[in-house]
């Protein structure tokens, strides 16, 4: 399995990083783009930023910090008390928006040249732009969500150095736009484990449209999801089990939509897992920086039932702080080589969010909880017992019991419980609206205005002259 798992990984970049080795320049080169394969290659390259140790691992460590499950340690501490961001992690972000927008322009080049191709189908220029403008689109919705209105670069503007920020709402208009042609052009199933399909686009257009409050269009777009019947939850009876899931020997599952792929190889592997564990578990074998933890006197944990699995994946260990610490096992890697050769997959769409944004978006468009939206929610909830989730058990929600209003609290709170340290739980609280309710229940804290947003970086203010450095950035920095 692990070596299926590097195969993978390396049919990905290898003929990308062999044309960027022989010739820097031809990612930009016209010629690079005849041929199928030198399509793909450069499909990959919009892969790479993803899995720099800045990108996206780094993101999920900076927003698990804002939750109401969990604390940052070190230079992340300062992230508890919900102020705003300091020097260094003004820095941290600033890396974050300069790898989606290198991301970005990587989709723009596939999606520019792809179509001038003269070796090349058709149908294979429909694919990878598809798939070129799904995952432009995938770093907007980031951009747009932690930072609001960003400047837009696409294929049309490429090349223009100073470019004005947009309005989220045209930001929104290109997101949309794109998984839009992404939907039609992406194939059902794809030859390569890790690549989105049509399905991938549907469920990221879903979460779109939920967090544009277009409840009848997220309900929809779920819908056709769950009725293609492509997925299922992975089954499970005890905690461990759950390393099925996010284990880092797992090829794929049942329930992978979209993940970013990693492997058991130095500088191929996931380096987010070394901010959970701690040296002296032996959970990762690189260490651990136990940068991200919990407290049992957490109101998030002493509330939640003993009898979910989920909880288990909480565990005591005295880190230094106090005698009240855990730590979380939900990614672990005894036999990692490196920092950055954890084997562990990091999902951002899987059928369980699939599943709960059906139910948010059905009871909201419909004001009030369904039998259908009921059982999607139950669907989750069985699964986390150890039960069946496709029959009827002792521990269903029944929807007698919830109006609008509370049948959003249980969604909020299930979705708490299902994507620890998945990086959804700060932009859900922002999103509904609860994070200054539900951070100052749990923590006590009183969130900033300015801890809403991240600050606009001095790399983007430094050489585009068409932003103003007061005026264009987010108020408070």
């Amino acid at each position: 399995m692990k070596n299926l798992k590097y195969l993978i990984l390396l049919l990905l970049f290898s003929s990308c990083q062999k044309q960027l080795l022989e010739d820097p320049k031809s990612l930009a080169a016209e010629k690079f783009y005849n041929t199928a394969a030198e399509v793909q290659g450069a499909v990959n390259a919009i892969y790479t930023p993803f899995r720099d140790i800045n990108g996206l691992v780094t993101y999920i460590a900076q927003v698990d910090c804002y939750v109401d499950y969990g604390l940052g340690r070190g230079s992340y501490a300062s992230l508890n008390d919900f102020q705003g961001l300091n020097s260094t992690n003004i820095t941290r972000v600033g890396s974050m928006w300069d790898l989606f927008y290198l991301s970005i322009r990587n989709a723009n080049f596939v999606i520019k040249n792809a179509p001038n191709g003269k070796e090349i189908s058709q149908a294979d220029i429909n694919t990878n732009v598809g798939e070129a403008k799904f995952l432009r689109a995938f770093n907007y919705f980031f951009l747009v969500r932690n930072w609001g209105g960003v400047p837009i670069r696409t294929e049309a503007n490429m090349t223009v150095v100073d470019v004005k920020r947009n309005t989220a709402d045209d930001v929104y208009k290109l997101i949309v736009a794109d998984l839009l042609d992404a939907e039609a052009n992406l194939p059902i199933t794809q030859p390569q484990v890790g690549r989105p399909t049509k399905w991938s686009a549907k469920t990221l257009l879903a979460d779109v449209y939920l967090q544009l409050g277009k409840y009848p269009e997220a309900r929809d777009k779920a819908n056709e999801v769950i009725l293609s019947d492509k997925f299922a939850l992975v089954p499970i009876s005890s905690t461990d089990d759950l390393q099925n899931i996010f284990g880092p020997t797992v090829v794929t599952t049942s329930e992978e939509i979209f993940y970013i792929k990693f492997t058991r190889q130095n500088l191929f592997g996931n380096y987010f897992v070394m901010f959970l564990n701690h040296p002296g578990t032996k959970f990762s074998g690189a260490g651990g920086f136990y940068g991200l933890h919990s407290e049992t006197v957490n109101p998030v944990y002493k509330n939640w039932d003993n009898n979910d699995f989920r909880k288990g994946l909480w565990y005591p260990y005295n880190i230094g702080l106090d005698g009240n610490s855990l730590l979380n096992k939900k990614f672990i890697d005894p036999l990692a080589t490196s920092q950055s050769g954890h084997g562990n997959d990091m999902p951002w769409y899987r059928y369980a969010d699939l599943l709960l944004i059906y139910a948010e978006a059905a009871s909201r468009a419909e004001n009030g909880p369904s039998a259908a939206s009921m059982e999607a929610l139950n669907k989750v909830h069985r699964r986390a017992y150890g039960k069946n989730p496709l029959l009827p058990s002792t521990v269903d929600f029944k929807v007698a019991d919830y109006n609008a209003t509370t049948f959003l609290d249980l969604i909020i709170k299930e979705r708490g419980y299902e994507f620890q340290y998945e990086g959804k739980r700060w932009l859900e609280l922002k999103r509904t609206g609860k994070a200054a309710e539900i951070i100052l229940a749990t923590k006590g804290k009183v969130i900033a205005a300015k801890h809403y947003w991240w600050p606009i970086p001095v790399s983007e203010l430094g050489f585009n002259k068409a932003l103003d450095p007061v005026k264009d950035q987010n108020p408070g920095y």
